[in-house]
């Protein structure tokens, strides 16, 4: 199974709607390998956002980024990256489709409610910077024959 980094943005966590979202993934059937909140550094946030440095939103992106806690997932299932992608939506909230997290909850191109891996290489990159190995779980979950066909689970 392939894993994907998702982020719950600072807009996200002060409108109250971590549950709603983290909900979304799990009916869906992707599986938790690991959630954690944390109040993202500068320099975290500089790693993370470097193919934006020297854009005129940078350092807004930053102040934005860091100014409450995230909450920051590791999603587990089958193509994960595209699945995730998917979920969340058009970048532009207004552009993204209803239905999507984007589409139903946000209105802005920052203050987007979720970051998600754009790439199986990028979301590799992105779990381990914001991931310790001992952060991360391996579990069986009983759903999954429920969730993918016996085929797919292999």
């Amino acid at each position: 199974m392939e894993r994907t980094l998702v982020i719950v943005k600072p807009d996200a966590v002060n409108r109250d709607l971590v549950g709603e979202i983290v909900s979304r993934f799990e009916r869906k059937g992707m599986k938790i390998a690991g959630m954690k909140m944390e109040r993202l550094s500068g320099e975290v946030l500089g790693e993370h956002y470097a193919h934006h440095r020297g854009k005129p939103f940078f350092a807004g992106l930053v102040k934005f980024m860091s100014s409450i806690p995230c909450v920051i997932l590791a999603l587990e299932g089958k193509d994960a990256v595209s699945v995730v992608r998917k979920m969340c939506g058009a970048t532009n909230g207004r552009d993204a489709e209803a239905g999507t997290i984007r589409g139903d909850l946000s209105m802005s191109t920052q203050a987007n409610i979720v970051h998600a891996s754009d790439s199986i290489e990028n979301a590799g990159k992105e779990i381990a910077r914001f991931f310790t190995e001992n952060e991360l779980h391996e579990y069986e979950k009983v759903s999954t024959a429920c969730v993918y066909a016996e085929d797919e689970r292999k």
